[in-house]
Formats: structure tokens, C-alpha cells, sequence
């Protein structure tokens, strides 16, 4: 009989303790805990004695003048590190469209096409809304409810959906993809003005260097971190959203590892080579980066809204804007989703997969209502930063996405707890 005990913490070697460390933030559901405990730590400081501290952080201003980078802290964190969180998403979307779930277009029509349901019905309930209103420019936040929050949708999936099919989640992240794809797009062509064509050019130059490192198989930070960086402020000052920069620089990442496009990741049993393409590499590397810092950074500067008790948020909840976002969230993402899946997949072009059941994407529906990072940076591009409507923004995302992911969760759990019963029985 062996004695032998796992190895303490203390003496492991420092690659083991990076191996472990890199598993955990590449965890679904401790990516959506981190995400989720920014977020309740900036509304704890919000609405407590620390809102001065907080305000006066986020609200602090640095950066050079001269190229229109003296930006608050805030700035920085939605205009800085979300483009690397999506840039990160550009990545994966490449990926997926080269080699992953999206290569193939019949399997990965229903997925896309209920991304489309998704965001359509929200931003039309939102629309129906704010135009039945006498708010002034309520409608410039149509986009705000269209988006899901990948992190957090697939976190909720990860903890309470543990016996249910595979093809759920697959189908969760093909449609959470795509609905950021979109959620960039909107962002690049509505929310973007006094378009400066000059610095968009220059762009390029950078663009196109960064593409020829990589395609090339060159991954030093000292060399890929300047280019991307010069891109992301030519870009910021092209009156572009700034995380447009990060989705160009994942879409020149090469997929596929080619003699000269490759990254040697690890040796097999034999000792032998092995290699993966740059953009998992790339993936791999700055994902951490944006679970760890980059994506909780944003939230805690984000979501700190001064509620004002029950005043403020009876005020809140009278504000067409809170109203069309919860709406939008709680009752367009789930209808939009199950009514495009459920009317494409009669068709013989469309075909849900078989270990699917109606009420797992019925579930799967709701928690897509969890629209947080994008849904916070659209809200502020709307209507402007520490604005009274983009407070109630921050107050619509966040009640709707709670209800959401609530509701979703509860579903889903309930259907787990049946597959689990169901597979006791079987066997």
C-alpha cells in the first residue's frame, strides 16, 4: 500500500505551478466567478463610503496628450484591454472559421442562425420601447441588449449543467461567437463618428507588419506588442472604437501550423516536436491575460453604479432605457433564439442535433440573456460615460442579466438533475 500524498503547493517546481495556474483561468467557471466578484465589489464601492476612492480612480486621467491619449483610467480599461479581450475573440473566430465548429456550414447554420434571432428581436423590443416613449435619443442604445457575455453565459453552463449534452455548450459558444462578431460590427459602422481616414491608412502599415510576423511564425512579444499596440492607437484615433484594432490584428493570425507558420507548443511520448497553429498559440497565451485581468479590470470600472437606494432604482426602472435593456435581455434573447432554431430546423437545410431536447434550448436562450462586457461598452459608446442614461444602463445590463441568468440557470440545473436521474437509471 502506497503512503504517497499529493506534493504541497511550497515544493512544486515553478512550471507545475504555472501549468496550474494557466488550467484554472482557462476554467469556464472561474473565469465567470472572477468576472462575477469585480463586479460586485465595484457596486459594493459605489453605494458605500468608498464611492469617492472608486470615482476618483476611474476618473483619474494619464496618457500623452499629443496623440489624444490622455484617457481616464476607465478609458483605458474599455478602450485598452477590451481590445485585447477581442482580440483574443478574433482569434477564436478566425479559428473556428478555419479549422473549428463553424468550417462546416451545415452544421453550424442553426447556431449562427439563432445568433441572428438573438440579437434581431432584443434590439426590436428595445426599439419598440424607447420609440413608444418622449425619451430623447433613448434609441441610440438599441445594440445595448443584442449582445451575450461569453464568460459569463458559458460559466452559468459550466456550473449547473454538468450531465447535460455536450452539443449545449457547443451550440452555446458557436452562437456567443458569432453574436460578439456581430456586437463588433455594430459597434465599428454605428458607433463610430467623424471617421479621421488619414490615421485608419496609417493603420495599415502596422496591420500588415503584424500579419507578416505572424504568418511567418515570429511570436516575440518585443516585436508583436509594439505593432499591435501602433495599430490600437492609430485606430483609437481614426474615431474607430479601439477594440476594432484587436479584432484586425486576431483575423491576420495564421490557423492552420505550416512548415513556416508554427509553434512548437510540446514533445510527445517519443520526445518528439509537437506543434500547434500561431493563432491557438496566441489564443492560449493572452487568454489568461484576459480572464485574469484584462475582462475583471473592465467590469470593476464599468458596473459601479450609485443605485441611490430604492429611490434611484424605482427612477431607474421608470427610464425607458432600463426597461427596453431588461426586455430586451430577458425575453427577446430566449425568444429570438428558440424561434429561429425552432422554425429553421423544420427546414432540411438546418438540423439540431440529435442529443438536443427543446427545453435545453429553451434554457441555453435564457442564459444568452447575460449580456455584460459588450452590452456596458455599447451602453457607454450610446450615450457617454457617467451620463444619468448610461447609469441606467449599467442598471438595465445588470438587473436583466441577474434575471437571465437566474432563470436560465434554474432551468438548466433542473434538466441536469433529470439527466443525471435518467442515466442512474439506464445503467
Amino acid at each position: 500500500m502506497s503512503n504517497s500524498s499529493p506534493t504541497p503547493p511550497s515544493r512544486l517546481a515553478p512550471h507545475q505551478l504555472w501549468r496550474g495556474a494557466h488550467a484554472t483561468a482557462q476554467s469556464d467557471a472561474f473565469g465567470g466567478a472572477l468576472l462575477l466578484g469585480a463586479t460586485l465589489f465595484a457596486l459594493v464601492l459605489a453605494n458605500s463610503g468608498g464611492v469617492d476612492a472608486y470615482t476618483s480612480l476611474r476618473d483619474t486621467t494619464f496618457g500623452p496628450e499629443f496623440l489624444h491619449l490622455n484617457l481616464s483610467v476607465g478609458a483605458w480599461a474599455a478602450d485598452g484591454l477590451l481590445a485585447i479581450f477581442f482580440f483574443v475573440v478574433g482569434l477564436e473566430l478566425k479559428e473556428e472559421f478555419v479549422a473549428g465548429k463553424l468550417r462546416n456550414p451545415r452544421e453550424a447554420a442553426l447556431p449562427i442562425a439563432a445568433a441572428f434571432g438573438g440579437v434581431a428581436l432584443p434590439a426590436l423590443i428595445f426599439a419598440a420601447i424607447a420609440l413608444s416613449s418622449d425619451s430623447e435619443g433613448a434609441m441610440r442604445g438599441w445594440a445595448i441588449p443584442t449582445a451575450t457575455d461569453i464568460a459569463f453565459a458559458v460559466a452559468v453552463l459550466a456550473v449547473v449543467g454538468r450531465f447535460l449534452p455536450p452539443a449545449l455548450r457547443v451550440f452555446l459558444l458557436t452562437l456567443a461567437i458569432v453574436d460578439d462578431f456581430i456586437a463588433i460590427t455594430i459597434i465599428a459602422i454605428v458607433y463610430t463618428e467623424g471617421l479621421q481616414l488619414q490615421w485608419l491608412l496609417l493603420a495599415v502599415v502596422p496591420l500588415a507588419l503584424f500579419a507578416l510576423a505572424t504568418q511567418r511564425g515570429i511570436i516575440s512579444w518585443w516585436l508583436l506588442v509594439p505593432l499591435g499596440v501602433l495599430t490600437w492607437g492609430l485606430v483609437h484615433a481614426s474615431g474607430i472604437h479601439a477594440t476594432v484594432a484587436g479584432v484586425l490584428l486576431g483575423f491576420t493570425v495564421p490557423v492552420i501550423a505550416t512548415q513556416r507558420a508554427r509553434v512548437q507548443t510540446s514533445t510527445d511520448s517519443d520526445g518528439a516536436p509537437v506543434h500547434d497553429g500561431v493563432a491557438a498559440y496566441l489564443a492560449d497565451q493572452w487568454g489568461v491575460f484576459t480572464t485574469l485581468v484584462a475582462v475583471p479590470v473592465f467590469a470593476f470600472f464599468s458596473a459601479g453604479v450609485a443605485v441611490g437606494g430604492l429611490d434611484g432604482l424605482r427612477t431607474a426602472m421608470q427610464d425607458p432605457i432600463t426597461i427596453g435593456i431588461i426586455a430586451g435581455l430577458f425575453l427577446g434573447k430566449p425568444i429570438g433564439i428558440t424561434l429561429t432554431t425552432f422554425l429553421l430546423s423544420r427546414l432540411p437545410a438546418f438540423q439540431l442535433d440529435d442529443d438536443l431536447r427543446w427545453p435545453d434550448i429553451i434554457g441555453m436562450g435564457f442564459v444568452a440573456g447575460v449580456g455584460f462586457t459588450v452590452s456596458l461598452l455599447v451602453g457607454e459608446l450610446a450615450y457617454g460615460a457617467a451620463s444619468v442614461a448610461d447609469e441606467h444602463v449599467k442598471i438595465g445590463v445588470l438587473l436583466g442579466s441577474l434575471i437571465s441568468a437566474l432563470v436560465g440557470g434554474g432551468f438548466l440545473a433542473m434538466r441536469s438533475r433529470a439527466a443525471r436521474r435518467a442515466g442512474a437509471q439506464a445503467a
